[in-house]
C-alpha cells in the first residue's frame, strides 16, 4: 500500500503530527521498537514547565497550553494536566540568579518571589541553610504522558491511520515521486517522509542521503527513592535549583530526583550509569533531609539537541519530500501538541496556524537552514 505520509517514530512527537495529518491523507506510523514511546517519551519527568528552555521553546510551550487544558472531545478520559506548582531555590549568595525567572512573569503565567519561610513550609524536606531565596510558579503541572501519547495514537487509528511496530528502517530511497522505506522484512511507500525518529533522526536522514543537523543525544539520569517516613511528598511542588539543572519532585508517595545531567552519547537504548546514580543520591541527601536506604528505581533517558537547542521542523532543503521533526531536547512532551500542529501545517504547505504565530512562532526559526546552525557548521551547504 502507498501512503501519503510515512512518520518514522511513534513517540509523542511522531504521534502528534500523525494525529494532525491523518485528516488530510493516509498515514503510516512506523516504529522501530516493539511498543511506541519506548525511549524518550516513556522516560520523561512529565512536567509542564512553561518557563524553561530557550525563548522559542517557551513560545512553543505557551502555544501547547490550550491543548493541554482543553484537548479535543474524546481525546482522553482524564485531564492531561494536574496542578503541581514549581519552586526554584537560590542558595545563599545566589539570590540574584532568580531575577531572570521573575522577569518572565505574565498574567496567567505567574512567577512569584516568596519568603524562605514560605518555601520551607511548601517543602519541609529542604535544608534551611541551603535556601537563600525562592520563587514559586503555580502554573507548573504534572503531565499525564501516557494519556497524551495514547490520545494521539487512538486518534490516528480512529481516523484510519496505521501503526506498525518492530519495523526498524534499514534503507530509504526516492524514485518517481515516492519514498520507499525498507525494513528487515518489509517495505513501505509514501509521498512524504516525516523524520520523527528522536535521537536517531540523523541516522534516518543518512539512510535517505540527507545531510545531518548535528543532533547530539544527551543522557539524563534519574532515581526514585522513599520519602522520610514522617513526610507525605504528594502535595509538594517540583523543586529545582538556580546553581544547577538539578531537581526533585513527588512521584506518588516517593521522591524522584535528577541532576539534570547532559552527557553526550551515541543514540542507543540508554541505561543509567552507576557512578551518576551515586553522585545523584549524594546530592539529594546534601540538599534535603532525605536519607536514602535504597534506590527503588533508576533509569536514564536521551534528550537530543542541535547547537541552538531549538527544534528542527520542515522540509529538507535538498531532498524532495523529506521532512524533519527533530531536536526537541528535553521538552518534547510539552511541545508535542504545538509542534504537531506546526509540522502538519508545513508538511501540507499551509500557513502556520495563528494560534502558534500569535505566540511568536516563525517558520524560519524552525527550519534546517538557519543562521545558528550554519554558523556552527552543523549544516554544510
Amino acid at each position: 500500500m502507498q501512503y501519503d505520509f510515512l512518520v518514522v517514530g511513534a513517540g509523542v512527537s511522531g504521534a502528534a503530527v500523525a494525529h494532525e495529518l491523518v485528516r488530510h491523507g493516509s498515514v503510516l506510523l512506523l516504529e522501530a521498537e516493539a511498543t511506541p514511546g519506548y525511549h524518550a517519551t516513556g522516560r520523561s519527568a512529565a512536567l509542564f514547565t512553561p518557563h524553561q528552555g530557550t525563548p522559542l521553546v517557551q513560545a512553543i510551550n505557551r502555544a501547547s497550553a490550550e491543548f493541554f487544558a482543553t484537548p479535543p472531545s474524546g481525546f482522553s478520559a482524564q485531564p492531561l494536566l494536574s496542578p503541581r506548582g514549581g519552586l526554584t531555590i537560590a542558595e545563599p549568595g545566589q539570590e540574584h540568579c532568580l531575577s531572570a525567572l521573575l522577569a518572565l512573569s505574565a498574567p496567567g503565567r505567574d512567577v512569584n518571589e516568596i519568603s524562605v519561610e514560605a518555601a520551607l513550609a511548601l517543602v519541609p524536606l529542604l535544608r534551611p541553610e541551603r535556601v537563600g531565596a525562592a520563587v514559586h510558579e503555580p502554573g507548573v503541572a504534572d503531565i499525564d504522558v501516557a494519556a497524551l501519547h495514547q490520545g494521539f495514537l487512538r486518534s490516528v487509528k480512529r481516523h484510519g491511520g496505521t501503526l506498525a511496530c518492530g519495523q526498524r528502517i534499514c534503507g530509504l530511497s526516492h524514485n518517481e515521486g515516492l519514498w520507499t522505506a525498507r525494513t528487515s522484512d518489509s517495505s513501505f511507500q509514501a509521498r512524504i517522509i516525516i523524520n520523527a525518529a528522536g535521537a536517531w533522526a540523523d541516522h534516518v536522514a543518512a539512510l535517505a542521503g540527507a545531510r545531518p543537523i548535528g543532533l547530539v543525544p544527551k543522557r539524563r539520569t534519574a532515581i526514585i527513592v522513599d520519602a522520610p517516613p514522617d513526610f507525605d511528598p504528594r502535595p509538594m511542588p517540583a523543586v529545582d535549583f538556580t546553581a544547577s539543572d538539578a531537581y526533585f519532585k513527588p512521584d506518588g508517595g516517593r521522591i524522584m530526583a535528577s541532576l539534570g545531567d547532559q552527557e553526550a552519547v551515541d543514540a542507543q537504548d540508554i541505561q543509567a550509569d552507576e557512578w551518576e546514580i551515586a553522585v545523584l543520591a549524594d546530592w539529594l541527601q546534601r540538599e534535603t533531609r532525605v536519607t536514602i536506604q535504597k534506590i527503588n528505581h533508576s533509569w536514564a533517558g536521551l534528550r537530543s539537541f542541535v547547537v541552538d537547542e531549538n527544534p528542527v521542523i520542515g522540509f529538507d532543503d535538498e531532498l524532495p519530500n523529506f521532512f524533519w521533526l527533530a531536536g526537541q531536547g528535553g521538552y518534547g512532551i510539552m511541545m508535542a501538541p504545538a509542534l504537531g500542529q506546526a509540522a502538519a501545517a508545513l508538511a501540507l504547505h499551509h500557513d502556520m496556524p495563528i494560534e502558534l504565530t500569535s505566540q511568536g512562532l516563525v517558520t524560519a526559526d524552525l527550519q534546517k537552514i538557519r543562521p545558528a546552525l550554519e554558523r556552527h557548521g552543523e549544516v554544510l551547504r
